[in-house]
């Protein structure tokens, strides 16, 4: 291929981890053309799981490895949050047996086409944007915690020797999860995780509510936590939290709650775990 090729390739490989995955679109900014590129295939040294991305020989394919690419290669702004994160932070709702994760995505854009296209036995959904006002940041190893942290995103560590993967805290998590499709099995599994929220930290749900866009979110989270009487409920200042007006009906039929003016299924306690 040539000494300039080769280093080329050796920068490639170099680069690339045991589960890094990289695109056409990575590869043509950075200098690697299309019959380059082919050129590596025929020749073995990567491999292309889907059209449109490649993995070097020998890699192993992991949903954790096309996260980290998907932040930190590519610099899409995709995180993990909603119910997956809460599951990644042990806060686990009753999982079906045999079934394959779901890995719940949210961000400012779309995933690429190719993410559903690997055959992972893990399933990616993309849940759109997140229901808070901040711009996201940008998820590279360069941006600060402190910067992450005020959003309520964190690095999260999810395979020993892999650079961790940005996430949402369980408090943000929560949050994103009330604000899914309204119905009553969306109760159902807030109020089970719910359940299990303790130790949340008061300070940090103070300020994510008042940054959340969604009335439906926001009331759901504390008629949930207020079942149960979490201490750190006491702890959170509502001043300045829009909680709407009116009455906001999440289930027809359902029970109102009296403080935060939503409907609960009438059956919430037999769904209990």
């Amino acid at each position: 291929m040539g000494d300039q090729k080769d280093k080329k390739l050796n920068l490639l490989l170099a680069s690339l981890g045991d589960s890094d995955l990289v695109s056409s679109r990575w590869l043509q900014a950075h200098g690697y053309s299309r019959s380059l590129v082919a050129r590596y295939v025929s020749s073995g040294w990567l491999v292309s799981p889907a059209r449109g991305v490649y993995l070097r020989k020998g890699g192993r394919l992991q949903w954790q490895g096309v996260l980290r690419s998907l932040q930190q290669r590519e610099g899409l702004p995709l995180y993990i949050g909603g119910r997956f994160a809460l599951e990644m932070h042990g806060h686990e709702h009753y999982l079906r047996l045999g079934e394959a994760a779901t890995v719940t995505l949210y961000g400012a854009v779309r995933p690429p086409g190719w993410l559903g296209q690997l055959g992972l036995p893990e399933q990616f959904v993309f849940c759109g944007k997140p229901p808070f006002e901040w711009p996201l940041p940008h998820f590279t190893m360069e941006t600060p915690d402190n910067v992450l942290r005020d959003q309520g995103l964190e690095r999260h560590e999810v395979l020993s020797g892999l650079e961790p993967i940005v996430c949402s805290t369980p408090e943000r998590a929560i949050l994103e999860l009330c604000d899914g499709p309204t119905g009553a099995a969306l109760v159902y599994e807030a109020d089970s995780i719910m359940q299990s929220l303790a130790t949340l930290r008061p300070r940090r749900v103070a300020v994510l509510l008042r940054h959340c866009r969604s009335i439906k979110a926001k009331r759901l989270f504390l008629a949930l936590a207020d079942r149960y009487q979490h201490a750190w409920l006491r702890r959170i200042p509502l001043d300045g939290v829009d909680l709407g007006s009116g009455k906001r009906v999440l289930v027809p039929g359902g029970r109102l709650h009296p403080t935060y003016q939503i409907t609960l299924p009438r059956d919430l306690d037999e769904h209990l775990g």
